[in-house]
């Protein structure tokens, strides 16, 4: 089975096997494998998009048409993973879908969009091509087009699977409208914090901190907080201010000024669509 492979397979099956509590999740424990330092800057791994998008009907033609238009016309370099899209349901999405709804953004979901996902009747997954650091913001932003693309086409769910994020259509509205406007404006800084905010899960909890997943997918590290820092939402905030600073003014700098390390052991393997080439910030305890 080849690392594409691999790598979705895992992509799905993490997705199922926890229950967050309030807005933290506990990341399944990944059997004490580790990516050091020299694995990391030797692999040639780079970041890329899964989207899942479920359809209501069983048939995935007007979903994979739309799709298949949508590259053509901007989204170069994505691809239909014909694999692993189902013209049937899958009695794993709802399971799937409760542990990766965003738990920080107020009203990200209704009953509405979980019903939406016990009702599907089709599965559609795009795979984003493998994206160079320079690259990461502007695919990102390709990415939400296509989300909004395949939601005017008739998707009625979609989750991220590179980070286990989801979000309930208004909410995913509300990202594809900032995006827009954040690339008409030639904002690249706001670009990069709407591509985290949609794409991006936070927090999850490994022992003793909360951390960042899909930060990688804008080009930028982890971000792990200790957990001692101060309420969930508080080190939420910590989490997105530092991913702001190094945006804003490199990573160096705010190392420096957070008193913070830069790791690359990671509890995820290269192969898996959550590794970040880019390490972890840790801030101290």
């Amino acid at each position: 089975m080849n690392l594409m492979r691999r790598a979705l397979l895992g992509a799905i099956g993490a997705m199922i096997g926890g229950k967050p509590s309030s807005a933290k999740e506990t990341r399944p424990d990944s059997g004490g494998e580790t990516t050091t330092q020299n694995e990391a800057e030797e692999s040639s791994v780079t970041p890329r998009h899964v989207v899942c998008f479920l359809g209501k009907e069983r048939d995935l033609s007007r979903l994979s048409d739309a799709a298949s238009q949508a590259i053509r016309d901007f989204a170069k370099g994505f691809s239909i993973d014909e694999d692993y899209s189902q013209s049937e349901p899958d009695d794993r999405m709802s399971q799937s879908f409760a542990v990766c709804w965003d738990r920080v953004e107020a009203d990200a979901w209704s009953p509405a969009d979980e019903d939406a996902v016990a009702d599907h009747q089709s599965v559609l997954y795009i795979l984003g091509p493998s994206m160079a650091q320079a690259e990461t913001v502007k695919v990102s932003m390709l990415a939400l087009r296509l989300v909004e693309r395949l939601i005017d086409a008739g998707a009625v769910a979609v989750k991220g699977e590179s980070a286990g994020i989801a979000h309930g259509l208004d909410r995913w509205r509300e990202l594809i409208r900032q995006g827009a406007a954040a690339v008409k404006a030639a904002d690249s800084l706001a670009q990069q914090r709407i591509g985290r905010l949609a794409f991006a899960k936070r927090p999850l909890s490994v022992p003793g901190y909360l951390e960042s997943v899909g930060f990688h997918l804008v080009g930028l590290p982890e971000v792990y907080v200790p957990e001692t820092a101060g309420s969930e939402r508080q080190i939420v905030a910590i989490i997105d201010a530092v991913a702001d600073e190094i945006a804003q003014q490199g990573l160096e700098p705010t190392l420096k000024g957070r008193r913070a390390g830069l790791s690359f052991d990671s509890t995820y393997a290269v192969d898996e669509f959550k590794f970040n080439p880019y390490g972890i910030v840790r801030l101290p305890k």
